[in-house]
């Protein structure tokens, strides 16, 4: 009888330590390499102790991938470019609606917020929210090409061996911006931009003996710069910004014709299991104090009210070196990627690639 009362006992004071593990939850985020921080997660477990927080770091095509084979299961926040949200939700269905009541949204930078907000509603409910921001562009050395405005430039003679850039869709969309074309307009006509890309790409192969490598990762390009082995280059803001910290004569240079803007978003998973906290994290790394941290992390810009202020003082001095007020204003904005147009985009990229 001892025995038993002793068991009853030792299982009544252990059942609620098991309860409580019980209402712990994973939040399980699928999103960009620098976009938590280890200080940011820090920060927030502390605040949320019941929450703890899983990181998958990805890219725009994996997390499609990713939420496309599971049916949008094994995560609960997503963070894919605004363009892309819409179309991934028509063709598989792989994200749930937003509840904006759970969010913040007085803090988002009003612009930015409906432009998020226009591109991904589908039958009158909203898919994402905006995050952070930036732009592809040229990242030039103006010791050694300092005539190169636009993107064209990347393929003058002077330049020969000295440029590089990245086989992806942002080269093919900026040079046909400065091509005198608009890409954007065509992505509802397929066969219309099959004849322009194919036209760009065409440009791009006469463009090669100017490349002195493709770069697919920013060490490659890193190294490529500040070696002085490539005097300019199409890449993010964001890296420029953090070349130019070790090498002042590296900066950013918004393309006459636009540089090509980009919006990171939060979107749910349609079968994530944690949504409460997923809105936790989304209202967190908004708040002022958290801004400056995840700024540091990616060099990105925040989509909050007069988020370029809020940036720690070498990232907002960059930010303010490369933009004037009419650079911002001539921004070309991702538009929503239709269905097709990335199958164009990697026929004439793999084209390019193989010429000689």
């Amino acid at each position: 009888m001892r025995r038993l009362i002793r068991t009853l006992v030792t299982a009544a004071l252990v059942a609620p330590l098991f309860s409580g593990m019980a209402q712990a939850e994973t939040l399980r985020l699928l999103t960009w390499g620098n976009y938590a921080p280890e200080e940011v997660i820090r920060r927030f477990e502390e605040r949320y102790p019941d929450i703890k927080v899983e990181v998958t770091y990805s890219n725009n095509e994996e997390m499609i991938a990713k939420l496309r084979a599971t049916g949008g299961a094994g995560f609960d926040l997503a963070q894919p470019g605004f363009n892309r949200v819409a179309a991934a939700q028509e063709e598989f269905g792989i994200y749930k609606p937003l509840d904006l009541s759970k969010i913040n949204l007085d803090r988002f930078d009003p612009t930015i917020l409906e432009r998020v907000k226009a591109d991904t509603t589908l039958n009158g409910e909203v898919y994402a929210v905006p995050h952070q921001w930036g732009a592809s562009g040229i990242m030039v050395d103006i010791t050694k090409a300092p005539d190169v405005k636009t993107w064209t430039d990347l393929c003058d003679e002077k330049y020969k061996g000295k440029t590089s850039m990245r086989l992806r869709r942002s080269i093919l969309v900026g040079m046909a911006f400065a091509m005198g074309e608009d890409p954007f307009a065509s992505y509802g006509d397929l066969a219309k931009y099959k004849e322009l890309m194919n036209k760009v790409g065409d440009y791009l192969i006469a463009c090669k003996p100017n490349v002195k490598a493709y770069w697919t990762g920013g060490d490659d390009l890193s190294a490529l710069m500040l070696s002085g082995e490539v005097v300019a280059a199409e890449t993010w803001d964001s890296t420029a910004f953090r070349l130019g910290s070790q090498n002042p004569n590296i900066v950013f240079v918004p393309p006459a014709t636009g540089a090509l803007g980009w919006i990171d978003s939060f979107a749910l998973p349609r079968k994530g299991q944690a949504d409460d906290a997923a809105y936790k994290w989304i209202n967190f790394v908004l708040e002022p104090e958290i801004v400056p941290l995840m700024a540091a992390s990616s060099g990105a810009t925040t989509a909050v009210k007069d988020g370029v202020s809020l940036m720690p003082a070498d990232k907002r001095a960059a930010v303010e070196r490369a933009y004037k007020p009419a650079d911002i204003e001539n921004i070309k904005w991702a538009a929503r990627i239709l269905p097709g147009v990335e199958d164009i985009e990697g026929e004439v990229l793999e084209r390019i690639k193989a010429a000689n």
